[in-house]
């Protein structure tokens, strides 16, 4: 990816905020505005300085994939920080609040020392805001990624039998998205049956998967860094009347989301499109989570779909539109798709089925 465009936007950001740098310790976003992909190092970005500073380890590989950048190599201590920020001449540094732990903000302050002249100052976001407008080469290998997780889920589902268990038929459906290109998993793969439905994150157990319960699945890919998430519910076999009273109720509140989102709604805007539908049906108070998220380099990220939440969605913007239901006892249904933002209104880039029906 090419750094420029980004660069020349987040120093615009910079002096908006009038800062001299911003330290860059986030992996999503030392990887959007750098392209060096290794797991250690951080950015510090002036109005005329791009420096990558890495370990040993990653010095040949951050010169290959950053070569807008100057790579600086750290050490065990933290003296190259201090000396770094005197031969840049900067006073105030901006730094990820939302990333940056404690005792890291403690390591660098104490290798300034006292007396130099250098304010840490806490960022939120300015990066991730950055990151959640997709150019058209980021699009494609997002839809590289949804489209390994919706192959996949189709290959494994409609070989779907009675007594498979949740753990084998999530490393069924990790192993077909490995096989088709996925380089990892965006995160860990959900499979939860009947009452194990009810716990929106619930992590796949030896449970056997039976007749007649609902059966939530929720999977992603990721493909040369970018990620895919994708929620199906589904039965074997008659789900019988509860279920199909929910799972009719969650996808006429995301077919509504979906046809009325619009670009500068506000990220509680949207969610309460679907909201009102599965309120109006009696289920308001069993729908306690967001209705979506942005995806990209990470799996969840800028902009927020969900009560009280103030983002402004805009053109280009990749997110999910994901709303469930969850009933104590008896399991849930959660149905979700990614779109994308293109002429003010909802694209969808998932293509898997939303059909209930498993093993067909």
């Amino acid at each position: 990816m090419n750094a420029a465009g980004p660069l020349d936007r987040l120093r615009g950001l910079l002096k908006q905020q009038e800062l001299d740098a911003l330290f860059v310790s986030t992996p999503e976003n030392r990887r959007y505005l750098s392209g060096f992909d290794g797991s250690a190092g951080c950015l510090i970005i002036t109005q005329s300085d791009a420096i990558l500073a890495t370990d040993f380890r990653y010095v040949e590989q951050a010169g290959r994939q950053a070569p807008d950048y100057r790579v600086v190599r750290t050490g065990v201590e933290s003296k190259w920080f201090p000396t770094l920020l005197s031969e840049l001449g900067v006073r105030r540094v901006g730094f990820e609040a939302q990333d940056l732990t404690v005792a890291q903000y403690n390591q660098l302050t104490e290798s300034l020392g006292k007396g130099n002249g250098v304010s840490l100052v806490p960022t939120q976001g300015m990066a991730e805001r950055l990151r959640a407008v997709k150019t058209p080469e980021e699009r494609g290998l997002i839809q590289r990624a949804i489209d390994a997780a919706d192959t996949a889920f189709s290959r494994v589902v409609s070989t779907m039998r009675p007594g498979i268990t949740e753990q084998e038929l999530a490393w069924e459906l990790e192993k077909a998205m490995r096989e088709l290109g996925a380089e990892k998993m965006s995160f860990d793969i959900i499979v939860a049956a009947g009452p194990n439905g009810a716990l929106p994150h619930h992590h796949p157990s030896e449970r056997v998967i039976r007749t007649g319960e609902p059966v939530v699945i929720d999977m992603g890919a990721r493909y040369q860094g970018y990620c895919s998430d994708m929620t199906r519910t589904v039965v074997l076999g008659d789900g019988g009347e509860t279920f199909r009273r929910v799972f009719d109720t969650v996808l006429a509140a995301q077919e509504t989301a979906i046809a009325a989102v619009e670009a500068g709604m506000t990220g509680e805007q949207a969610d309460s499109l679907a909201r009102r539908v599965i309120q109006e049906a009696g289920y308001g108070d069993n729908f306690g989570h967001g209705l979506g998220h942005g995806v990209g380099l990470a799996v969840h990220e800028f902009p927020r779909l969900g009560l009280r939440s103030a983002d402004v969605l805009e053109e280009g913007m990749v997110f999910t539109i994901e709303p469930g239901v969850y009933l104590s006892g008896w399991g849930g249904v959660r149905i979700e798709d990614m779109v994308v933002l293109e002429g003010g209104r909802a694209g969808v880039l998932t293509r898997a089925p939303k059909k209930e029906k498993a093993g067909e």
